[in-house]
């Protein structure tokens, strides 16, 4: 095989690489969404380390919003559990525990350990 046919291989799957990360991307856009969600009580962050839905939506745009960021932040913690020795859901709660739940702003809800939406 040339020189020239691997290299264009090799661009092929580092372009699909790249497109597969994007697409977990949250968009500036997305994150508008669920901020403003978290600030009407319908989502909130779960002592899992995941946004969840309070109430139900029918809203399209926020609930592949909600899924975009979920589906990083899972990505996050497998690699942060292993680096870490522990497993995902550890790494959830723990930054739950340590970043996210410090900064849920007032009026906004999130889920407790015991599973109990509960409003700061």
């Amino acid at each position: 095989m040339s020189f020239r046919k691997i290299f264009v291989i090799a661009a092929a799957i580092a372009a699909l690489g790249v497109a597969a990360g994007a697409a977990f991307a949250q968009t500036p856009q997305q994150k508008a969404l669920i901020d403003a969600a978290k600030a009407a009580g319908t989502v909130g962050e779960q002592a899992d380390g995941f946004v969840g839905f309070r109430v139900a939506s029918s809203d399209a745009a926020l609930t592949q919003a909600v899924q975009v960021t979920n589906a990083a932040r899972r990505e996050a913690y497998a690699r942060s559990a292993t680096s870490a020795g522990t497993t995902p859901d550890v790494a959830g709660s723990r930054m739950f525990e340590t970043q996210l739940r410090p900064r849920i702003s007032s009026g906004e809800w999130y889920r407790n350990a015991q599973g109990q939406w509960v409003q700061r």
